[in-house]
């Protein structure tokens, strides 16, 4: 019967919802304003029933009413520290996993993509660059995409007819570069088309670099402690 109650609570409510979504209100209320009050009737209902039920003693009845306070304290807690939880989760899931970008979610509800700091202490990630996954690092400090010789070979590139005419530092000393188009560059949910790129003579560059070409793109970049957020 609890149940049956409860159903109909919830149908009656939904119903009425469906029923004046054009409006936006329902019985005078926001329906936003209707929707909480239609959930806090059930569960009222529900603790109503369990305090009422059959030939309970009081005991169990107070005990039954604690248990539903308890699981309601529980949902608005979550609810309140949900950012919070999303950070804790991140963090978790980097440990668990280095360099996997991690999207949470913003005080304003805008997408992050946070990168934390791998055990070499710099910003590992995967990237897809035409369709093809590469772990790349993060460096500011690069003007443009910078491919390995290696890399572009995986991207379908064949480095022996590209023309080295740019003069490139890197981690080997100094190098030439030959420029590229690349069609499409991603991390995570955030896509960039166009993008300006360059691939390195062999064995010059250890692991390919997304530089500025790309970066420069976002909407910001922030570095805080060992997290590296991009947001588009």
């Amino acid at each position: 019967m609890r149940l049956y109650i409860l159903l109909g609570i919830l149908a009656i409510g939904l119903a009425a919802l469906i029923l004046n979504h054009d409006s936006g209100r329902t019985m005078g209320m926001d329906n936003n304003d209707f929707g909480r009050l239609v959930t806090l009737s059930a569960i009222a209902t529900m603790m109503a029933a369990g305090v009422l039920a059959g030939r309970r003693q009081i005991g169990d009845s107070l005990r039954q009413a604690g248990i539903w306070l308890v699981i309601i304290l529980i949902l608005v807690t979550g609810y309140l520290y949900r950012f919070d939880l999303q950070q804790v989760g991140s963090r978790l899931t980097a440990g668990l996993i280095p360099g996997r970008a991690v999207i949470t979610t913003g005080v304003g509800g805008e997408q992050i993509l946070v990168i934390h700091k791998g055990i070499s202490g710099h910003y590992e990630t995967e990237v897809t660059i035409d369709g093809t996954p590469l772990r790349m690092l993060v460096d500011t400090g690069a003007s443009s995409v910078v491919l390995s010789y290696d890399d572009a070979m995986r991207l379908g590139i064949n480095p022996d007819n590209l023309v080295y005419s740019i003069d490139v530092s890197t981690a080997n000393g100094r190098a030439r570069a030959a420029p590229v188009t690349l069609r499409e560059v991603a991390i995570g949910p955030i896509l960039r088309g166009t993008i300006r790129g360059m691939v390195t003579e062999q064995g010059r560059l250890d692991q390919s670099l997304l530089g500025m070409s790309f970066l420069e793109t976002l909407g910001s970049i922030e570095i805080t402690r060992d997290e590296l957020r991009l947001k588009d």
